[in-house]
């Protein structure tokens, strides 16, 4: 076994392999950029080497960087993740002439299964069912309009060196493959220095399924059951679980059979995982097969007890799967939600910047139910425009799918960020939605359910109860402790009941709040006719200044997110998230005639809507445009965003020219 290996990436899946190499009693080497200097693998690693400048083409995508930095650390072997040079043949060779071990799949395998294209013409050739498409070289986007119209739209453009969504688009028409191909192409060429394209036909409705496979050198092959990937935002994973609430047994094994057998004809020796496009109806298409761990392994983890990284550190080290295809059980349900550094409330445009409080819930196994966070930052820490804006993958795991969902709604509410905007909102929401939670998904479940983009539920039923309960508490414990510190009234707690009326939104709640002095809190609904009703007891351990409250309320546990404000808090629960102003009954009246504020008018503005790169400006000053005009392009992490026109208009002045690095709302151009 290897005595010490370098992790050729960085982020959350170079802290997850230290981690089984730790446990294996292997010593970690960390690589990083100038902007990772600072980063958590850098400082869980046993060494670390720097290799660069921030950007990942002349850092971690530089061959010659990785392999003087295993020779001056002595490092036997490489793991390279996923992404960066994980599926680049040429890494393993170039490693193997340095002598040194690369923990992943023979170059040959590499080249014939990582290659998009390359990977389709293999499985026609050994008969494996794959969706219509073109997989000859596209020249340019004319040439791509061509072959899409002969296909059939829609089609889905894609990047053969693809992967995690990037250099991929969907495209209902010749103006989208023009505008597609050469964003997706741009994608490609920064991200994987690889700029070949492909089209194929796209499957209306479909679901994404992929199986895990594990191989060893010694000819074995066994698959590891199957993820569900549909839950999709232009076309990156959002949510995955395992096993798939469509597959039966019958499909499972065809799909898993299908899928060793496609390894097996390309000698695959390492971990795996074979994509299937899936019809509501269980019939499947090969898609493509990633020869590298997938972002998405916990899942396939938790429910088999198979820890993958380790299993590719001995196959590497020549030793045979211990495994057979009957050893594998699959043991209850997983669901991961990928945390990302992105605005959910501006159409998930990337965020970045400091991580002025991360406190992610406690990874735990309790009562039957697995909590488990992969992450590679750490509060303090910066999320660089630079790298994906993924900051953690939380993972539940429970012995049905309505319970695993169950535990992930729960540990997202208690999932804490500041500092950067970040979708927890949403994942959180998404726990709650009925379509979610049935099982009939699809790839176009986001775009269906969210055409608008995603707008936070306003507080109602037991959900505004709860809110309104835990603003009122908070408010209740805070004057408590400013009574004992000023020992006002000598300190001592208040015995009646204090009448409060509580604003979430449009929606008052009048409520009577007592106790508390080191003993529950009861709360007790007041309708507006002034009738006393239910009285809820609450009890937690929260004190002033943390940032999750949690305990129970009328006997249900409940985590809330707080975050103070005058006169109330900010709240987080179950996918809302509003101020609860707490009022007396006189402050009340007060409030009510108040005049409200009106934001002021910037539809005469063309803002950055992210912190970001301009990439391009395809107008001038005077310059006439129409509704859906193409204005700029702006980069962030690593992804392209096309801005069109909202509506006719005359452009009155470009505040920003191509190069410039914007801040989020930063003046693009003003129009007449």
């Amino acid at each position: 076994m290897f005595k010490k290996i370098l992790i050729a990436n960085r982020g959350e899946i170079a802290c997850r392999v230290i981690k089984s190499a730790r446990k294996m009693g292997i010593k970690t080497v960390a690589v990083y950029s100038d902007a990772d200097r600072d980063a958590l693998h850098v400082e869980m690693a046993d060494e670390s080497v720097h290799i660069g400048p921030p950007a990942a083409a002349h850092s971690y995508l530089v061959i010659e960087k990785i392999v003087d930095a295993c020779k001056a650390t002595g490092a036997e072997a490489v793991h390279p993740g996923y992404g960066f040079l994980s599926e680049r043949e040429a890494f393993p060779v170039a490693l193997a002439k340095a002598g040194i071990v690369f923990i992943g799949p023979n170059p040959g395998a590499i080249a014939a299964m990582g290659d998009k294209i390359e990977s389709k013409k293999a499985a026609a050739k050994a008969k494996v069912s794959t969706v219509p498409g073109y997989l000859g070289e596209i020249s340019d986007a004319t040439h791509a309009i061509k072959i899409a119209a002969e296909i059939g739209y829609p089609v889905m453009i894609k990047a053969s060196a693809g992967g995690g969504g990037k250099g991929m688009r969907i495209a209902w028409s010749e103006k989208e493959v023009a505008d597609g191909f050469n964003a997706s192409r741009s994608e490609a060429k920064s991200s994987f220095g690889d700029d070949r394209m492909f089209i194929e036909k796209f499957i209306v409705n479909p679901r994404h399924i992929e199986i895990q496979l594990l191989g060893d050198k010694h000819g074995n092959v066994i698959y590891l059951g199957e993820r569900e990937c549909s839950i999709q935002r232009r076309n990156q994973k959002v949510i995955e679980e395992a096993p798939s609430p469509l597959l039966d047994e019958k499909t499972r094994k065809a799909m898993g059979e299908q899928a060793v057998a496609l390894a097996k004809a390309v000698g695959y020796d390492s971990a795996g995982t074979v994509e299937f496009v899936a019809g509501q109806d269980k019939s499947f298409f090969f898609l493509e097969m990633n020869t590298r761990l997938q972002v998405e392994h916990p899942v396939t983890e938790l429910i088999t007890g198979i820890d993958l990284v380790e299993q590719m550190i001995r196959v590497a080290a020549g030793e045979k799967l211990t495994l057979t295809q009957k050893d594998v059980k699959l043991n209850g349900w997983a669901v991961e939600s990928r945390i990302y550094a992105e605005d959910p409330y501006r159409n998930f445009l990337p965020s970045i910047g400091r991580l002025v409080k991360y406190r992610p819930p406690a990874e735990s196994c309790v009562g039957g139910v697995t909590v488990r966070n992969d992450t590679g930052v750490t509060e303090g820490g910066e999320i660089s425009m630079y790298y994906d804006p993924m900051i953690a993958k939380l993972v539940t795991h429970a012995a049905t799918r309505d319970a695993a969902i169950d535990a992930q709604a729960e540990a997202l509410d208690a999932f804490y960020i500041d500092g950067i905007s970040h979708n927890v909102p949403f994942l959180t929401s998404l726990m709650q939605h009925p379509r979610w939670r049935s099982g009939n998904i699809s790839t176009g479940f986001i775009a269906e359910e969210f055409p608008e983009g995603f707008v936070p539920r306003a507080p109602e039923g037991a959900q505004f109860h709860t809110m309104a309960a835990v603003a009122a508490a908070i408010d209740h414990k805070s004057n408590l402790r400013r009574r004992a510190i000023s020992d006002q009234m000598g300190g001592k707690p208040v015995r009646f009941a204090s009448a409060r009326v509580v604003h979430i939104g449009k929606a008052v709640q009048r409520l009577d709040v007592s106790g508390g002095d080191r003993a529950p809190i009861y709360v007790t609904l007041v309708d507006e006719k002034g009738v006393r009703g239910k009285t809820l007891e609450i009890i937690s351990a929260w004190s002033p200044g943390e940032p999750v409250w949690t305990g129970t309320i009328g006997g249900a546990h409940a985590a809330v997110q707080v975050r103070p404000m005058l006169n109330g808090v900010n709240l987080a629960y179950r996918g809302i998230q509003a101020p609860a102003y707490v009022y007396t009954e006189r402050e009340a009246e007060l409030v009510a005639i108040m005049p409200v504020k009106v934001p002021a008018d910037m539809s005469k503005y063309l803002l950055c809507p992210m912190p970001g790169l301009i990439k391009a400006l395809h107008v001038k000053e005077g310059q006439e445009v129409k509704a859906g005009d193409n204005l700029a392009v702006v980069e962030a992490m690593k992804m392209e965003n096309l801005l069109r026109a909202e509506r006719d208009g005359v452009v009155k002045k470009v505040n920003a020219k191509a190069g410039d690095s914007l801040a989020v709302d930063a003046v693009i151009l003003e129009f007449v």
